[in-house]
C-alpha cells in the first residue's frame, strides 16, 4: 500500500464531500482524518500518512493539514481538483469511502465530541484543562489497538 500525505487525504475527503453536493469544514476534516488513519491501522495493518496525529483541544489535528487550512477558521474548505479523488488507489480508497459514509453525515461537532471519548485522546491530553494547548502525538500503535479493541466484536 502507498503512504499518502494527509494533505492528500484531506483533498480526498473535501473533493469526495463536494462531489455530494457538501462542504466540510476544517474541524470535520481533520477528524475524518483520525478516523481514515485508525481504520486503516485496523484493517489494512498499515499508515495511511506519514506525518502524526496530535491531541489538539478540539480532537484530534494533523498539524501541517491545519497549517494549510488554517486561513480557512470555522468556513468550509475550498474545493480541490476533481482529480484528488483519483490519487487515492485501492484499497485504501474503499477504506476511505467507508470511513465517509460512516461518519461523514455527522456534525463536526459530533466528531470532535465522539473523539474526545476514545482512549489515545484522552492519553495523549493527560490532565490538561479542555482549552490548554496540546501537541502530544497520539501513537499510531496505538490507535490501532484502541481501535481493534474497539470493534473486536
Amino acid at each position: 500500500m502507498a503512504m499518502y500525505k494527509a494533505i492528500e487525504i484531506a483533498d480526498w475527503f473535501v473533493a469526495k464531500a463536494a462531489s455530494s453536493g457538501d462542504l466540510i469544514t476544517h474541524l470535520k476534516v481533520q477528524k475524518l482524518l483520525y478516523y481514515a488513519e485508525a481504520w486503516c491501522q485496523v484493517i489494512l495493518e498499515k499508515d495511511l500518512f506519514e506525518e502524526q496525529i496530535q491531541a489538539w483541544a478540539h480532537g484530534p489535528v494533523v498539524p501541517e493539514v491545519w497549517q494549510k487550512f488554517r486561513s480557512n477558521g470555522w468556513n468550509p474548505l475550498p474545493v480541490p481538483p476533481k482529480d484528488a479523488l483519483d490519487v487515492v488507489q485501492e484499497p485504501v480508497r474503499q477504506v476511505l469511502l467507508e470511513v465517509f459514509e460512516t461518519y461523514g453525515d455527522l456534525p463536526a461537532k459530533t466528531l470532535e465530541d465522539m473523539t474526545h471519548g476514545d482512549e489515545p485522546w484522552i492519553e495523549a491530553r493527560g490532565s490538561l484543562e479542555p482549552e490548554a494547548r496540546c501537541d502530544v502525538v497520539m501513537p499510531k500503535a496505538q490507535l490501532r489497538a484502541f481501535f481493534e479493541a474497539k470493534y473486536a466484536d
